[in-house]
């Protein structure tokens, strides 16, 4: 209490309200990968970086545009009875590995936000190829973001074999497990060994991303990759304002590129131009899905399951999945490794995504990715708001105001359909105080535990419908 030396009446304002708590954003992904620039300043002083942006113009105005196809794309002149078909083609052999800035473009389609970019290198540093150990560095460096909730390696799925693929992973999930903030989002790798059998690709995940329970609810996997609508970049390197068309080869007709097309018949060329803008681009479907996150959790709350949802700029999946093969993707009974299946449905889009569980998709606690998503929240929500109590007394005061802040920011939690039970003491416990959760040791060494429980809305997964006869009886 103040001391008055003055005669006269003062005020004194008394809080009786709670601390209160608020959400922490749990869509903010960390992209790793490779960049045509990494500048803020001066040349290459974001390399290895982390930095925020909340559009593709911040982007490329920090990390600059797609590498350039320079042999990749070509077009092809056929004859029907119809007159000239003009058809675009990829080779996917040598077509670029960098992939970020795509994936980017497909973060953005599906309603991605503000999100953090980590460029471990320039197109040119590594001869074209990707290296495990930069992704690890910029891995490294992610750690030191606090807002970070979600990891994606959008030029990973280029790595020279599955191991590396996953060893990244792995990191990545040691990492959450760690910080315990933070969700991996990753794909299924190909490997050329297994002959374009994806069942195989499949196996080989399973038998490669190692992991408890423990750490694999800390991830996700979807499957398979997408044929997308985002247009292949063959601009001349280093002006964005002009495309390359002497890279973009003839086939089947009188011209040798495209550049000579155009001096040859100016129909013909924009007709090719066209037909390469609509040769589909494959690109891993992580990128795509952390949008989806964003989406979902800004419309309705991460606890909401990411799914029947359509991707947007879409084609359609790289395989067509049917229910019989998805049952061994949803359902592994071996390892628990649940595979979450992008399907198409006739009529209702051509990439709806057709899963919910997490890596640790056997266990019935962290099965569902909205359920370790809504943890991750809370959890890093109440550790935040509660660090104000840190050397306060530990005293019934101090820990009625702990209870009844956390009891507040669940209530709201559970009205707003996050936690399950027609009254909050169905859908939550607080608990704190001494011979409770502490003991005197507990509070002589300087320890205010409080538990907290939480029962969290999960997806309908299964819909059973009982059909049956009904005898006909006559009145």
């Amino acid at each position: 209490m103040p001391e008055h030396k003055t005669p006269g009446v003062y005020i004194e304002e008394i809080s009786r309200f709670p601390t209160s708590i608020e959400s922490v954003e749990t869509a903010i992904p960390a992209f790793i990968g490779y960049t045509e620039k990494a500048r803020y300043m001066e040349e290459n002083d974001l390399r290895n970086k982390p930095q925020r942006i909340k559009s593709l113009l911040e982007y490329e105005q920090f990390f600059g545009f797609p590498d350039p196809e320079k042999e990749s794309l070509s077009v092809a002149f056929t004859t029907s009875g119809a007159g000239v078909k003009i058809i675009g083609k990829l080779d996917e052999a040598k077509r670029s590995k960098f992939l970020m800035y795509y994936s980017l473009q497909m973060f953005f389609d599906n309603g991605g936000g503000p999100c953090w970019i980590t460029s471990v290198g320039d197109y040119q540093s590594t001869g074209g190829g990707i290296v495990e150990q930069d992704l690890l560095g910029g891995l490294a460096e992610v750690a030191k973001v606090d807002e970070v909730t979600l990891l994606v390696f959008p030029d990973a799925i280029n790595l020279a074999n599955a191991d590396e693929y996953y060893d990244v992973h792995r990191a990545a999930i040691e990492q959450c497990v760690l910080l315990r903030d933070r969700f991996v989002v990753l794909d299924v790798y190909h490997s050329e060994d297994n002959g374009g059998r994806w069942q195989a690709d499949i196996q080989l995940l399973r038998d490669t991303l190692s992991g408890t329970t423990n750490d694999l609810k800390y991830a996700a996997v979807y499957f398979p990759r997408i044929l997308t609508g985002v247009n292949f970049n063959y601009k001349v390197p280093g002006d964005q304002s002009q495309d390359n068309d002497e890279s973009v080869t003839v086939t089947g007709g009188a011209a040798g590129t495209l550049a000579e097309l155009k001096t040859i018949n100016n129909a013909w060329y924009f007709q090719a131009k066209s037909a390469i803008n609509d040769i589909p681009m494959l690109l891993p479907a992580s990128s795509a899905m952390v949008g989806i996150y964003a989406q979902v959790d800004g419309s309705r709350g991460v606890w909401k399951a990411p799914a029947n949802i359509n991707i947007n700029n879409v084609i359609q999946p790289q395989f067509l999945i049917t229910r019989l093969q998805q049952e061994e993707l949803n359902v592994d009974t071996k390892t628990g490794k649940s595979i979450n299946v992008i399907r198409k449905f006739e009529g209702r889009g051509p990439a709806i995504v057709w899963g919910a569980r997490t890596l640790a998709g056997n266990d019935n606690e962290w099965r569902y990715i909205s359920v370790r998503r809504f943890f991750n929240m809370v959890e890093e929500s109440v550790k935040k708001a509660t660090g104000q109590f840190v050397f306060e007394p530990n005293d019934s005061n101090t820990r009625t105001r702990v209870k009844s802040m956390i009891d507040n920011y669940l209530t709201r939690q559970w009205m707003a359909g996050a936690l399950m039970g027609s009254r909050t003491v169905e859908a939550f416990f607080v608990k704190v105080g001494l011979g409770e959760t502490m003991t005197v040791l507990d509070i002589e060494e300087g320890r205010m535990i409080v538990e907290i429980g939480m029962a969290v809305v999960r997806p309908v997964e299964f819909t059973i419908l009982r059909f049956m006869h009904k005898m006909f009886e006559k009145s």
